[in-house]
């Protein structure tokens, strides 16, 4: 909460931090969309603390805690032991019963050492939260004992001497999740129903010298998250609850701050499934962290408007968030974020776990540090902490991770607002000489952790000087092609170029040099596939990345997973550069964009196999980094060699050549939808079709090629993968007509 006094903000949900007041929105904020909008190409993103953590002190267990003051952090917790950083688990430990001290901007101890415990079973501190003035730590959990001295849930500890107050003693009956402060109140969420032997059903409210208060806001199930609004009128309750006073409103109430009295309820506004873990405010909103179990789950975030309760927007994203901050005008969240595709964000990534957000929108920003899931109950971040030391600004995260930024670190980090140390990945560059008198330039744009829009410099023929700048946004998720034609060239005479990413401070290695000869002269069936409308267009002539550029003009590249053989001779088509090889295993390549259902289109490639095997040759499917679970408009091989063209439409409908063609030479395959029904060519000519089925399955995807899943089809392989050599796949947005299709085989001999 904002507190009048200091300014200084203090959050619930046992998760409490400190930030400064002046939480400004940012020049030229994003307006407020709805689930689903993604970043404009020239978004700057308003995000001032880097993705590069800083060396911090380690626990030896959770921290579930945190409240920041003034330089200090203090953290809580079910731990025993905290230790330097890169001291490996179990060497060099000091002493800290669920309860540690730091330096902001050191991250090493301060000395203040409590130690929190009960008699029996495991004690833990789930609840910190300061004073306005900062004289005061208060801390809620499971224990008995603070330092020896006999408390019950809940203790105040006088944060100048580091010692248990003796004047602060009242009985809680169960554990203490959460807590907010006022000069005058503090306010406690938990499992409780009894609170100095009067009922309080998980939620009470106790004056800075521990009388109970009359205040009212019981709750029917555990209470998780409590934040008093910046002006001290109403107080938000966040939990596993269903009514609120009787009332119906579920995981999220505000009442008032002196009586209890229901404010403003929340009946359906947040699945039955789902919870919220925690809560927090700025000068404008309230935003929540909700986590759910089940079908219709509810994992994201939402903002609140404060002025009328009313929603401002929610993400989507499913991940379990347990832990919110804002910090100039950027709400942050600790989660395990694995899908955001439904607002426009990654589909089926790794699991990211910390993520931003503008304040008043949802779309993702380009701040992308890491942990791992790590021990207990396996999500990661569970708190954070914001506080200022010696001008800079830090940001603390705790949890039960292991690893932060894929070394080891466990229970606590930190990041600031600079220096900005990490360089973008080195760009992924491929050429092309398909039109003659030049050679386009490709390459996927890059990846950086705290920077979505970089600048690329090419460097042409070793020079030192770029021949050409150009700036590009991009995300983990989402590397865009670009392309760039030069045009300063000669028919005959060979090239190489090299291109740099930078986020205006580092800049990456040099790309290794790719090098062309200009054509004299055009390709026939590169530029036959051109002029007949291809939409995508991978012709593998890549050498070793993750990149198949995309030759057509809408820039729709491909990412290759799992490191398929490259450069594989000879190619398809006469005179063309490689081919790719798959393995039969993982290696596939996906389209960096995700498309909506395409209504009528063809898809197009080249084969060439012994496999007994079968497996997935191209195809469009609602996942990319692992087996789609709803998959149609393929072409796969059965074990013995026959192709399958398969759509759903009201069920499963395919088409099967009668031919067999794992010979281990090169064939041309189209398969084609659109008014006239399906159809299935092999080497020019039809080969299966059915006029019956004019429609497919309606879903986002992305095309596959080389492997996905084929679990209940017709002749299903043995594997999902092709093992086999793969060249010029090309998709389109008709249906290419037969006299079409010959004219493409045709050209096999490079005419």
């Amino acid at each position: 909460m904002m507190n009048g006094s200091t300014g200084r903000r203090l959050g619930g949900s046992g998760r409490v931090r400190a930030a400064s007041a002046a939480l400004c929105l940012f020049a030229g904020a994003l307006t407020a969309t709805a689930a689903g909008a993604s970043p404009a190409a020239a978004l700057t993103p308003p995000v001032s603390i880097t993705a590069d953590d800083l060396t911090t002190w380690q626990t030896n267990g959770i921290v579930w805690s945190m409240a920041a003051t003034d330089g200090v952090v203090y953290a809580g917790g079910t731990f025993s032991t905290i230790r330097p950083p890169e001291a490996a688990a179990g060497t060099s430990e000091e002493p800290a019963v669920n309860f540690a001290a730091f330096d902001a901007a050191t991250g090493a101890p301060t000395g203040c050492s409590l130690s929190f415990t009960q008699s029996s079973g495991t004690a833990t501190v789930r609840a910190l939260a300061l004073s306005p003035d900062g004289g005061t730590l208060y801390a809620g959990g499971q224990f008995g004992a603070v330092n020896g001295v006999g408390v019950s849930n809940i203790a105040a500890v006088d944060t100048a001497t580091c010692t248990p107050r003796q004047d602060f003693k009242i009985s809680v009956s169960a554990t203490v999740r959460a807590l907010d402060v006022t000069a005058e109140t503090v306010y406690l969420a938990g499992d409780f129903n009894s609170v100095g032997g009067q009922t309080r059903n998980k939620f009470a409210a106790v004056t800075t010298g521990a009388d109970l208060l009359p205040w009212r806001a019981d709750a029917d199930e555990v209470a998780r998250a409590v934040q008093v609004t910046p002006d001290g009128r109403h107080v938000a309750l966040g939990g596993d609850f269903f009514t609120v006073n009787g009332t119906t409103s579920h995981a999220l109430a505000v009442v008032d701050a002196t009586t209890g009295a229901l404010v403003r309820s929340y009946p359906g506004f947040i699945p039955n499934t789902s919870t919220v873990q925690d809560l927090t405010t700025d000068a404008t909103g309230l935003y929540t962290a909700n986590e759910g179990t089940g079908g219709g789950v509810f994992d994201g975030r939402i903002a609140i408007d404060l002025d009328d309760y009313q929603q401002r927007w929610r993400d989507t994203c499913l991940g379990a968030t347990q832990a919110v901050l804002v910090h100039s005008g950027v709400l942050y969240s600790g989660s395990h974020a694995h899908d955001c595709a439904s607002m426009g964000g990654f589909a089926d990534q790794p699991r990211k776990h910390l993520l931003a957000q503008s304040v008043d929108d949802p779309t993702l920003l380009p701040w992308f540090p890491d942990t791992n899931d790590g021990i207990g109950e396996p999500v990661g971040p569970r708190v954070m902490a914001q506080t200022d030391k010696g001008g800079r600004h830090y940001l603390w995260v705790g949890g039960e991770f292991t690893t932060v930024n894929s070394a080891g670190q466990q229970g606590l980090t930190r990041f600031a607002d600079g220096p900005d140390t990490g360089a973008p990945w080195v760009p992924n560059v491929s050429l092309s000489t398909v039109t003659p008198g030049q050679i386009d330039v490709n390459w996927q744009t890059s990846f950086d952790t705290d920077d979505g829009e970089l600048t690329y410099r090419i460097y042409k023929d070793g020079a030192s000087t770029p021949v050409h700048t150009v700036t590009g946004y991009s995300l983990f998720w989402d590397r865009p092609q670009q392309t760039w034609t030069d045009t300063d060239v000669a028919v005959g005479e060979t090239h190489s170029y090299r291109i740099t990413a930078s986020d205006g401070t580092n800049t990456s290695a040099k790309s290794p040099p790719q090098s062309a000869t200009v054509a004299a002269s055009t390709q026939g069936y590169p530029a036959r596939v051109l002029s007949d409308g291809a939409s995508l267009y991978w012709r593998y002539d890549e050498g070793t990345s993750t990149f198949a550029a995309d030759t057509t003009g809408g820039l729709n590249n491909g990412f290759l997973r799992n490191a398929p053989a490259y450069r594989q001779t000879p190619a398809a088509i006469a005179g063309d550069s490689t081919a790719i090889g798959f393995d039969g295993a993982s290696e596939y390549a996906y389209s960096n964009k995700r498309h909506p259902q395409p209504i009528r289109f063809s898809v197009e490639t080249w084969i060439k196999t012994t496999t007994t095997r079968g497996g997935k040759i191209i195809g469009f499917g609602n996942l990319s980094m692992q087996n789609s679970t709803r998959f149609d408009k393929h072409v796969y091989m059965a074990n013995d060699g026959r192709l399958v063209f398969g759509v759903h439409n009201g069920g499963r409908r395919t088409v099967t050549t009668a031919g067999r063609y794992n010979d281990g030479n090169w064939h041309h395959v189209v398969a084609t939808q659109g008014t006239g029904g399906m159809r299935l060519y092999v080497d020019g000519q039809l080969r299966a079709s059915n006029i019956l089925y004019t429609g497919n399955e309606n879903y986002a995807g992305y095309w596959r090629v080389g492997g996905d899943s084929l679990g209940g089809w017709s002749s299903s392989p043995t594997s999902y993968f092709f093992a086999g050599q793969i060249d010029e796949t090309a998709v389109y947005p008709t249906a290419l007509n037969a006299s079409q299709v010959s004219e493409h085989y045709a050209l096999r001999t490079g005419e």
